[in-house]
């Protein structure tokens, strides 16, 4: 009985100082990297620097990195950034290789050896096809990011004019 009491009595203090410590913290900012978050495209392309959308909202959030790196985002995200975060709209700091919007990737499917690199690397899933068989990729969903040219370990992707 002894020992259920000094355990009760040890959880309680340690309670009452959590519960201390967490009003005495800063306000936590998840709420604005998640406003940041839904801004952005979702595409996780990488192009602006950080692995994905999640930590490159964080990174604004923590005024770590400006809010016009997002080429598949374009001017219309950089605007709702400014709007949300009161800052000034900036232009795209740096123009992807190519246009995203105009380019789509297109698998040789004479040359596929269903290796699954691509469709590893394809951030929107737009590349489907099972292991050991010919892959497509799917025009509607590519994004134009051109992460999955250099995965594919025979060369048989390539970026084409999107119609």
């Amino acid at each position: 009985m002894t020992a259920v009491l000094i355990i009760t009595v040890i959880a309680l203090f340690a309670g009452l100082l959590l519960s201390l410590a967490a009003r005495q913290l800063p306000a936590s900012s998840d709420g604005i990297v998640e406003d940041i978050n839904q801004l952005l495209p979702q595409t996780q392309c990488a192009q602006c620097g950080y692995p994905g959308c999640r930590p490159y909202a964080s990174a604004i959030a923590n005024d770590e990195a400006p809010i016009n790196l997002c080429p598949p985002g374009g001017d219309s995200t950089i605007r709702q950034l400014a709007d949300l975060l009161g800052r000034d709209a900036l232009p795209l700091a740096e123009a992807p290789a190519t246009d995203m919007k105009q380019n789509v990737a297109i698998i040789d499917e004479a040359l596929c050896i269903g290796c699954t690199h691509c469709r590893d690397a394809c951030p929107v899933d737009a590349i489907v096809g099972a292991h050991q068989f010919m892959h497509t990729i799917i025009k509607a969903e590519c994004t134009g990011c051109e992460l999955c040219v250099p995965r594919c370990p025979v060369d048989c992707i390539s970026m084409v004019a999107a119609r």
